[in-house]
């Protein structure tokens, strides 16, 4: 399930993120990556943990949290702290599939990583190439949205971001766990509550089937969830 979430933060918080990260120190992307990841992964990062990171962060999980289209979607149990790159001209990052099991910061917790995040921080008529291209079963899907949108999918994706031909690309990635592990379960209960809430729109208001549904909804929620 590869869903385009727009307007994850306002152009005030694009523009917030933009200057802190933009002011910080970046090191060689390869350090968040893994063994095989780092072969294939050219940028740059701020440091995990950096002051920064955990400024522009901040906003970007308080955001995640009111927005209703991305809870729908991931059904998150935990969200690890956003990370943020920048690609320069000639810069890629060549296909990988993201690791299953992420350390959280500070607590010693470890997380499943089920969904993965791309939040892209710069317009995309700044930069040429940079392209993040997603492969799933569906076929090869490639992404490219305006500042403060957001791509989410499935971890277990094959992906990689194009060489940056012109300008620089700057974004935010991140990982969630989800209640649901199962990404067709998942999908199918993000169909469902999209469903009802087109319908509660269509009737301006509830009737005795859509709570039904809202029932059913919430009982497969309660049955499957993993907390």
């Amino acid at each position: 399930m590869l869903i385009e979430i727009p307007q994850i933060l306002s152009q005030d918080e694009v523009a917030t993120v933009r200057s802190v990260v933009a002011a910080a120190d970046v090191v060689d992307g390869k350090v968040t990556a893994g063994e095989l990841a780092a072969q294939a992964k050219y940028n740059l990062q701020l440091p995990e943990g950096s002051a920064a990171a955990r400024q522009a962060g901040d906003i970007i999980l308080s955001a995640l949290g009111r927005n209703p289209l991305f809870n729908s979607a991931a059904l998150p149990y935990r969200v690890l702290p956003p990370l943020f790159n920048r690609y320069d001209v000639g810069m890629k990052f060549d296909a990988h599939v993201d690791g299953a099991v992420r350390a959280v910061p500070g607590p010693g917790i470890r997380m499943r990583a089920d969904l993965s995040s791309t939040l892209f921080l710069t317009p995309p008529e700044e930069y040429d190439g940079g392209e993040l291209v997603i492969e799933d079963s569906f076929g090869t899907h490639e992404v490219k949205l305006p500042a403060g949108h957001m791509v989410l999918y499935p971890a277990s994706s094959l992906h990689r971001v194009n060489a940056i031909t012109r300008g620089s690309r700057w974004a935010s990635f991140f990982w969630t766990q989800s209640m649901i592990k199962d990404d067709g379960l998942r999908g199918l209960l993000y169909d469902l509550d999209r469903a009802i809430i087109e319908v509660r729109q269509s009737l301006n208001g509830d009737t005795h089937g859509t709570l039904s549904l809202t029932g059913v909804y919430h009982n497969l929620l309660r049955r499957e969830a993993e907390l």
